[in-house]
C-alpha cells in the first residue's frame, strides 16, 4: 500500500470510527468484570504484530485477486489499446477502492477485540454492527491450548484456545467463541505472549474450582478427592434444592 493510500486510508477510519462511537454506541472502552475485593482488572488487546498479520493476509489475498485481472488487461491493451485505455479507470479503482476498504475492514476488527481476566473469570468482546461478548468463569474450565501456526510465528502472535466442559469437540465460530448446553469456547487471539497467558489461566483453575462452594476443607478432611466437575455437579444439585417448590400436606 502506498504511503498516500495509507494516509488516506487511516483519514477515512478516523472518521467511521468516531461516527460508530458517537452514533452507533460501540464501546470504546473495554468491557468490565466483577472484581474480588483487593484485587485488580486485567485488560488488553492483540499486539500490534496481529494488524501486521492481517494486513499480511489480506494484501496476499488481493494479489492472488489481482494478477489474473492485470494479466487480462494487458492482453486487451495489446490487442485493443483504445478498450484497455477505457479499462484502465476501473483498475485504478480496483486497486485503490478495496486497500481502503481492507484497511478499515482490519482496524476495526483490531479496535473492537478486548480480553479482561480477573482471577475468576474472563471476558472476550468483538464486533460493531452486532457486539458479541463471551464470559467463561475459570471453574468451568477443561482445555486451555495454544495454537500457532507457521504465519503467526512470522509475526510473533499466537491464539489461546479456552474450553469449557463438554467443548472441545465443536468448532469455533467466527468471532472465536461458541455456546450451547455442552460448552462454550473463548479464543484469545493475536497475542504475542500467548504461552504466558495460557499458564496465568491454569495457575487460576484449581482456586477458581474451590471459591464460593464453601466446603473443601470438609472434603479433604474426610480424604474425598474432588475435580471441578464434581464442584459443578453439587452446586446444580444445590440449584435444584434451593429452586424446588415446597411440598405441601395432602397434595
Amino acid at each position: 500500500m502506498s504511503a498516500h493510500v495509507e494516509r488516506t486510508s487511516a483519514w477515512v477510519y478516523r472518521g467511521i470510527w468516531a461516527i460508530l462511537v458517537r452514533w452507533f454506541r460501540v464501546p470504546d472502552r473495554p468491557p468490565t468484570l466483577p472484581v474480588p475485593a483487593g484485587e485488580t482488572l486485567a485488560s488488553f488487546r492483540p499486539a500490534e504484530g496481529f494488524l501486521r498479520y492481517l494486513k499480511f493476509m489480506f494484501w496476499l489475498t488481493l494479489f492472488a485477486v489481482s494478477v489474473p485481472i492485470l494479466v487480462g488487461w494487458t492482453a486487451v491493451m495489446l490487442t485493443l489499446p483504445w478498450l484497455g485505455a477505457v479499462l484502465a479507470i476501473p483498475l485504478l479503482l480496483l486497486e485503490f477502492v478495496p486497500c481502503v476498504i481492507g484497511y478499515i475492514a482490519i482496524h476495526l476488527r483490531y479496535d473492537s477485540t478486548w480480553y479482561v481476566m480477573t482471577s475468576r473469570s474472563l471476558r472476550i468482546r468483538r464486533g460493531i454492527w452486532t457486539i458479541h461478548e463471551t464470559t467463561i468463569t475459570f471453574e468451568n474450565v477443561q482445555n486451555v491450548t495454544v495454537t500457532q501456526g507457521p504465519v503467526e510465528r512470522w509475526f510473533g502472535i499466537g491464539n489461546v484456545r479456552v474450553d469449557t466442559a463438554g467443548g472441545g469437540g465443536k468448532s469455533a465460530g467466527q468471532h472465536g467463541s461458541i455456546g450451547g448446553a455442552a460448552g462454550h469456547r473463548g479464543l484469545i487471539e493475536g497475542v504475542s505472549d500467548a504461552p504466558r497467558i495460557r499458564d496465568l489461566i491454569l495457575a487460576r483453575l484449581k482456586p477458581s474450582a474451590s471459591a464460593g462452594l464453601g466446603d473443601e476443607e470438609m472434603l479433604r478432611q474426610h480424604g474425598l478427592g474432588w475435580s471441578p466437575a464434581h464442584v459443578t455437579m453439587l452446586r446444580e444439585i444445590r440449584d435444584l434444592v434451593i429452586s424446588a417448590p415446597p411440598l405441601t400436606k395432602g397434595g
